[in-house]
């Protein structure tokens, strides 16, 4: 099996011969999260400057050729079921129609799904359903347009709303709202935000602001935490557990006045869900993350381009995947940011 750069063991147990990406602590990967890009037209003040970063030169950005590859390996040789495309934007990406259904071509044929601002989808929509697109997920942290545009330094409002309606006219469903709640910026319309899902049918997630921006100005004193989302959202509407299985989802679910309607809560910092995780992450450059926040990764263009073969390429994935440690340790002694943001990681 050739050299893993980069790869930390968690445990110096041999690796048992095993085609899925198991680690040593008995998760097995088979949801993928393939960055397509790390430019993005908002930029979120939780996520980036103003100004925008330094992004990626094309020659270092995998194509779209390398991207099947890669993503044809995780399915037929790795048990990968499940492939989201996220970002930066994704749909900044040059022809992603396309890929898109060449992705969904592959055998077996993966679950897809994207994560995106929705900036230009609506027009789109149709187009990436039949492409074979499943579902979306939609960044949206408030409906009021002051407000979106504050955290998002873009008057863009309208464009998401757009995108939401047009997900859901296409049958691109459940379609998802992913929402990040700020302290003295938003967190008072928590309620305005899960009324306006509840309306028109939308799956709301509220996700725990984590440490991944660029400016590494993340202060765990002024993060909105899970139980504050809970508190907000329960002046208005009763929250009682929602019964279906939560399986390796990262959303604790709540009925909304006892349903039908659910809302989640991702408490990605303060309840992390490291010990069911089932996530392996591929940033736009090639490089495999064991997890969101590793402070190592294995460059897989490096084999792309020097001409190793699918099952080389495979065996380096595995090796990197079982030296997956037990959490993220964002709530340990000497826990250290990422050196990437968000944007270059990929969601």
């Amino acid at each position: 099996m050739p050299s893993v750069p980069g790869a930390r063991s968690a445990s110096t147990r041999p690796r048992p011969d095993s085609p899925a990406l198991i680690d040593t602590f008995g998760r097995v990967a088979t949801d993928l999260r393939v960055s397509l890009t790390d430019k993005c037209n908002l930029r979120c003040n939780y996520c980036m400057p103003a100004e925008g970063l330094d992004w990626m030169p094309d020659t270092a950005v995998l194509s779209d050729d390398e991207l099947v590859r890669l993503m044809d390996i995780a399915v037929r040789l790795l048990g990968v079921t499940d492939i989201r495309l996220t970002g930066g934007e994704p749909l900044l990406r040059p022809g992603l129609e396309d890929l898109v259904a060449r992705i969904t071509a592959l055998e077996p044929r993966p679950r897809l799904s994207m994560t995106t601002n929705g900036i230009g989808f609506a027009k789109r929509a149709r187009a990436f359903a039949e492409a074979g697109l499943d579902r979306i997920n939609v960044s949206l942290d408030s409906v009021d347009r002051e407000t979106f545009e504050l955290i998002t330094r873009r008057d863009r409002l309208r464009h998401v709303l757009d995108a939401l309606a047009a997900a859901r006219e296409a049958g691109l469903e459940p379609v998802k709202i992913n929402a990040v709640l700020l302290r003295e910026v938003n967190e008072h319309q928590a309620t305005d935000l899960l009324r306006f899902a509840l309306e028109h049918g939308y799956h709301l997630r509220f996700i725990e602001q984590m440490p991944l921006d660029a400016q590494h100005g993340w202060d765990r004193s002024t993060m909105i935490t899970a139980g504050e989302i809970f508190d907000l959202l329960s002046t208005e509407f009763t929250l009682t557990p929602s019964p279906a299985e939560r399986g390796g989802a990262p959303a604790e679910r709540w009925l909304v006045d006892g349903g039908p309607g659910e809302v989640g809560i991702i408490p990605s910092v303060t309840r992390p869900f490291c010990s069911a995780c089932e996530r392996t992450r591929l940033t736009a450059d090639g490089a495999v993350r064991s997890c969101l926040f590793s402070s190592d990764e294995t460059d897989l263009r490096m084999l792309l381009r020097g001409g190793a073969s699918d099952e080389d390429i495979a065996g380096t994935w595995r090796a990197t995947m079982w030296g997956k440690l037990a959490g993220h340790e964002i709530n340990e002694a000497g826990f250290a940011q990422p050196l990437r943001p968000m944007s270059s990681i990929g969601g």
